[in-house]
């Protein structure tokens, strides 16, 4: 038995590079940003790894033995047909349209996203915001460099993409340019007549001085069984400040692996709202990396999950500079037999003296089957710090409820406006009015 797993775990993986290969030599952009070598090294590195069970460590809480019983198929264009009216958040006037990039199935949907001049006449001349293959000349030395990260693999979903880069939305921000509208990064996965894998990839190079705000958003259309596996770096230069929502609100059957790579320079600003909402299986790897000293990090996370939805959210904040800052809260809302996971880690290194640092995971369980696993972690090496960490789980308060329901409620309006308001803290923080009430609404139906 043991034997027939491992084989099955080994076929998928090599069922799904062989896939990519055929994506990667049907790219054009291979020799203009080196993506051969990228791929070929990644898919190495695939081929040598295993798929994750739960007797790996960090894996230990999400167990994904049911996504080998599905014989994933990698798009090799855009081929889908896609109305936004659907999906898209709704805006009252034109002054409210944000820049909006698509992808479907991991390509650029051009006819369907927003970025053109005409309508946004204001737009700086050096900002771009596009995809891979329409970045100007004099950008894509940099965007080669910030790529050429991915040729070191350390994780095998991420190598997995790496192994398929075919396209990529790309959000370049030139020194001291400050990007008023908001960037909608939407990525849609369109699944066919099986089950569909999509691969976005995102990349995001704010330079010193720059100031943008960014919502990515992954949604799916329809309600069958889809695989999607995304990367987002972000590139955030001296003295610059980047504000990023990154939106999970994918249909039921999805099996959703994210990873978000940020790296901060000196005196740079990262700020992360980062909200699963959606999926079967979902799964978020959120790493910052300190380059440089007297950086400020914001992370928001909130988790809601119901049914029998398995939501993870594992993030890393490595300080290896002095005066460097940070503040992390995760929520998570759970009901039904859903599950949550919650796993933050701060490294503190010798280097960085002077690091003040919070960590806070607060949950909230709605159901005597609903479960939470959280683990705040601190390793700190330095000895001039001051850090800190902690977790609550906690029900809705009887006495509470009562008190409302005193005041002429009934008990579901009730337990709707607790519900909200645990999670309001965490959506009134969020940089744009649209994304705050939609997550809202949905917060309010799901409870």
């Amino acid at each position: 038995m043991m034997n027939t797993q491992v084989a099955s775990r080994e076929m998928f993986l090599t069922d799904l590079v062989n896939q990519c290969g055929k994506l990667g030599a049907a790219n054009k952009e291979s020799s203009a940003y080196g993506l051969q070598d990228l791929r070929d090294a990644a898919t190495e590195y695939v081929l040598s790894s295993t798929f994750p069970t739960v007797k790996d460590e960090e894996w230990r809480f999400t167990d994904l033995s049911s996504v080998l019983q599905i014989p994933f198929h990698i798009p090799q264009s855009n081929q889908s047909k896609v109305k936004l009216a659907d999906i898209i958040m709704p805006v009252k006037n034109k002054a409210d349209l944000p820049l909006r990039l698509v992808f479907v199935n991991g390509f650029y949907a051009p006819d369907l996203s927003t970025v053109e001049s005409s309508v946004f006449p204001n737009l700086p001349l050096d900002f771009y915001a596009g995809n891979l293959s329409n970045v100007p000349e004099k950008y894509q030395g940099r965007i080669s460099d910030v790529l050429s990260k991915h040729r070191q693999q350390t994780e095998v979903f991420t190598a997995l993409n790496t192994a398929g880069l075919a396209d990529s939305a790309v959000v370049f921000v030139p020194a001291n340019m400050s990007i008023e509208l908001p960037i909608h990064l939407l990525f849609l996965t369109a699944p066919g007549a099986s089950g569909t894998m999509s691969q976005p990839h995102c990349l995001v190079i704010a330079e010193p001085g720059s100031n943008v705000t960014l919502v990515e958003d992954y949604a799916t259309i329809g309600n069958v069984p889809a695989f999607t596996n995304a990367v987002t770096d972000v590139i955030v230069g001296e003295n610059a400040t980047v504000n990023h929502v990154r939106l999970q609100r994918e249909g039921g059957e999805v099996v959703h692996i994210g990873k978000s790579a940020i790296e901060q320079s000196r005196n740079s600003r990262y700020t992360c709202h980062a909200i699963s909402l959606g999926g079967k299986i979902s799964r978020h790897n959120l790493e910052v990396f300190q380059r440089g000293e007297a950086t400020e990090t914001t992370l928001n996370g909130l988790t809601v999950a119901f049914g029998e939805q398995l939501s993870d959210t594992h993030s890393l904040i490595d300080f290896n500079h002095p005066h460097g800052t940070s503040r992390q809260l995760h929520k998570c809302i759970v009901g039904n037999k859903a599950r949550a996971v919650f796993n933050g880690k701060v490294f503190v290194r010798k280097a960085a003296q002077l690091t003040d640092a919070g960590q806070l995971s607060r949950n909230l369980l709605l159901s005597p089957r609903a479960r939470v696993d959280t683990k705040p972690q601190l390793e700190i090496v330095a000895d001039n710090v001051k850090c800190s960490h902690g977790a609550t789980v906690s029900q809705l308060e009887d006495d509470e409820l009562f008190y409302l329901q005193s005041r002429g409620l009934d008990l579901e309006r009730s337990r709707y406006l607790l519900i909200d308001a645990f999670a309001a803290e965490m959506l009134n923080q969020l940089p744009i009015l649209g994304v705050a009430k939609m997550l809202s609404t949905c917060v309010a139906v799901q409870g």
